[in-house]
């Protein structure tokens, strides 16, 4: 018997983050900016029902490009992401100041945004679809990843 075919689709999004890394020994622990580059993997069985909308696609690009944007790109696009035990008082006089600021549990590194993104994206897609891997590149000659096999 033939199994069904089991396919990778990835699609790429592009968003502008400021943070800081408080407690780092170098220049990060400075506010500053990256131009993230992020893919994402899905992987399921191209749909096969004959008079189905989508038939012979895994997911629709479109549609994985609205949960994309919706978890992770709006929140976080233009948007200054700073750890939860920051200063009160800074938050505070930041909030003045700026619209966009998220406070995270965690330091906002690649590999620990990573990490949130991939359970942001879990929760969100289809049932049928799996999260196989995310990219996220934080300059050109620097990136981070997550395989669903190896968490």
């Amino acid at each position: 018997m033939i199994s069904k075919p089991y396919i990778r689709i990835t699609k790429a999004f592009k968003f502008e983050t400021a943070h800081s890394l408080p407690g780092y020994d170098g220049l990060c622990k400075n506010i500053h900016g990256h131009s993230y580059e992020l893919l994402v993997t899905v992987a399921g069985s191209p749909i096969e029902e004959k008079n189905h909308p989508k038939r012979g696609m895994v997911m629709d690009f479109g549609d994985l490009k609205k949960i994309v944007r919706a978890e992770i790109v709006k929140p976080f696009d233009h948007a200054l992401v700073l750890r939860s035990d920051v200063s009160e008082t800074l938050i505070a006089e930041l909030k003045k100041n700026y619209e966009k600021i998220i406070l995270l549990n965690y330091q906002p590194t690649s590999e620990m945004m990573l990490l949130d993104f991939a359970n942001r994206l879990k929760n969100a897609l289809p049932e049928n679809i799996e999260l196989k891997y995310l990219l996220l590149r934080e300059t050109v000659t620097s990136y981070a990843e997550w395989f669903a096999e190896e968490n």
